[in-house]
This record gives structure tokens, C-alpha cells and sequence, in this order.
């Protein structure tokens, strides 16, 4: 039995979160063409006959600017230590670019184990020459050849050569979750973060990284499930948006957010959204603490 824990790590954008949800045949990251869409650590567990991959999801590395920025950061390097492969996810349709050499230099190097170059994003670019052009961009980062695999998140394309590789390098082991157990989220993390999916969606500019959810109360009963949010900003103006007219876009939010979480509970769900001002919300450590922004060591 192979059984390991593999961190997929790389730049915002690049489709970590949309490549774990295709390994694992459903939703559990939420997925947006914006930057910051994945902000915690999040764990999906692939189980079959013969092993059980954890998969660890982490936000985009980039630059810091904030303390919340600090914290994505935190949890992008507190996956690596722990891991038993590392996936090194790019957007192979470019070539390598500073932020891949930043991640090369200060976080992989650092690792004392197997890395997987995954190239992906290959449905965007026919130009096979193209291809091998930005590949080797890729590996000059690297002291050593490194293990290759070339996919595309979006389609799937090549899912299954990764996953051969990946149990290549996982050590046996005993399974750690039960076969029926994909994930270690919550549904009232998992309503939070559905939320903040429909407000990156629907909003543009700066409203997408100045917002976090809270859900303040969860109530499951048989045929339903009730649910009270706070959506913080960060100024008046934003909550302003957030709204619209009329109330129109919170709306928007609600409704869309609500009709996927019944597709998840299969059953009802009342959602109440209420948008609140918190200034600077993501250059304080209280503040990002009470709403569950703390790096946990594991």
C-alpha cells in the first residue's frame, strides 16, 4: 500500500486548486481566474485499492504586501517540510518567470525530497517546439534533472501519467482516512469559502482580495440547513458595491452561493448575508485571527 502526503506548490494562477479537483473527480477548492482564490491549506484524499494520495493545496507564493499576504506565504511553505513529494505546478504555456524562480530558490531548494516539474496549461499552446522552449526554461532553475509531466488541469489531459508518477515516490504505508473520507473541511468552512467564490465572480478591481467570510452560525436540521454570514470589508465605498442597487448584487451573491450549497447538503438551504466594514482588515493579526487566518504547524 502507498500512502503519502504530496503538496502542490507554484504561482498564483497557475491551477493548483483546478488540478486537485480533476484528480479528485469533484469540487472541493473553489476555482476563479483571479489571484489569492486559494488562501488556506487545504487537504484532498485520493483512495483506491492500492493506496491513498493526500494531496495538500496551497495558495499562490508570491510577494507578501500585507499580513495577510504573509499568511499565504506561511502557508505555502508550512506544506513543504512535511511532504513526501513536492508537485511544482507552472503555467507551461510561458516561460519560467521571476516568481518560479523565487519559489525555486527560497522554498524548493530547501526540500529534502522528490520534486515533480508538472507543466501545465498545454491546451493553450499547439507550438510543440513552443513547448520545449519554455520547458527548459523551467529546468535551468533546477541544479538536477528533475522528473517531467506535461497535463492540462482544465481537461484532464494526461491525469493519469501524473498519478503513476506521483506513486513512484510515495512511500508504503498504512492508509490514514477512511476510504470514503475526501477532504478535512468543514461545511462551515466550506459555505465560507463558497461565499467568497461567488464575490470573486461577480466583482472586479480590488473587492476581491479586500473581502473575508465568516459564517457566524450554522444550523443543520433534517430537511434544512441555515446559515448566517458576515462578509467583511475593507472600506465604506466596498460595502457599497458589494451590495448594489437595491441590494441587488448581495442578491446575486446569495442566491448563487445558496443554490450550490444545496447541491452539496442535498437539501435546502437559507442563507443570510450581512456586509460589514472592518478598516485594514488584512494588515492586523487580531483581526485575521478571529476570522481564522492563523498558520497552523501541523
Amino acid at each position: 500500500m502507498k500512502c503519502g502526503f504530496v503538496t502542490i506548490i507554484g504561482r498564483p494562477n497557475v491551477g493548483k486548486s483546478t488540478l486537485l479537483n480533476q484528480i479528485l473527480g469533484q469540487k472541493i477548492v473553489i476555482t476563479t481566474d483571479k489571484a489569492q482564490t486559494t488562501r488556506k491549506r487545504i487537504k484532498g484524499i485520493l483512495t483506491d485499492e492500492n493506496s491513498q494520495i493526500i494531496f495538500v493545496d496551497t495558495p499562490g507564493v508570491h510577494r507578501p504586501l500585507n499580513k495577510l499576504g504573509e499568511f499565504l506565504l506561511d502557508e505555502a511553505k508550512i506544506a513543504v517540510p512535511d511532504a513526501d513529494l513536492i508537485l511544482f505546478l507552472v503555467d507551461g504555456s510561458e516561460p519560467a518567470g521571476k516568481g518560479d524562480k523565487w519559489i525555486a530558490e527560497n522554498i524548493l531548494k530547501q526540500a529534502n525530497v522528490q520534486i515533480i516539474l508538472v507543466m501545465n496549461k498545454l491546451d493553450k499552446i499547439k507550438n510543440l517546439q513552443k513547448v520545449e522552449e519554455n520547458l527548459f526554461s523551467y529546468k535551468t532553475l533546477f541544479e538536477e534533472n528533475i522528473p517531467v509531466v506535461k497535463i492540462s488541469a482544465k481537461t484532464g489531459r494526461n491525469k493519469d501519467t501524473l498519478l503513476s508518477n506521483i506513486l513512484k515516490y510515495l512511500p508504503e504505508g498504512e492508509k490514514l482516512y477512511p476510504d470514503d473520507v475526501i477532504t478535512e473541511e468543514n461545511m462551515r468552512s466550506v459555505a465560507e469559502e463558497i461565499i467568497r467564490e461567488k464575490i470573486l465572480i461577480n466583482t472586479q478591481d480590488e473587492i476581491p482580495h479586500s473581502v473575508a467570510i465568516r459564517v457566524e452560525n450554522y444550523f443543520e436540521e433534517e430537511d434544512i440547513d441555515k446559515i448566517y454570514a458576515t462578509i467583511f470589508c475593507e472600506q465604506k465605498s466596498q460595502k457599497g458595491i458589494l451590495i448594489g442597487k437595491g441590494g441587488s448584487l448581495l442578491k446575486k451573491i446569495g442566491t448563487e452561493a445558496r443554490l450550490e450549497l444545496e447541491e452539496i447538503t442535498e437539501k435546502k438551504v437559507f442563507l443570510s448575508l450581512e456586509v460589514k466594514v472592518e478598516k485594514d482588515w488584512r494588515k492586523k493579526d487580531k483581526i485575521l485571527k478571529n476570522l481564522g487566518y492563523v498558520t497552523e504547524k501541523e
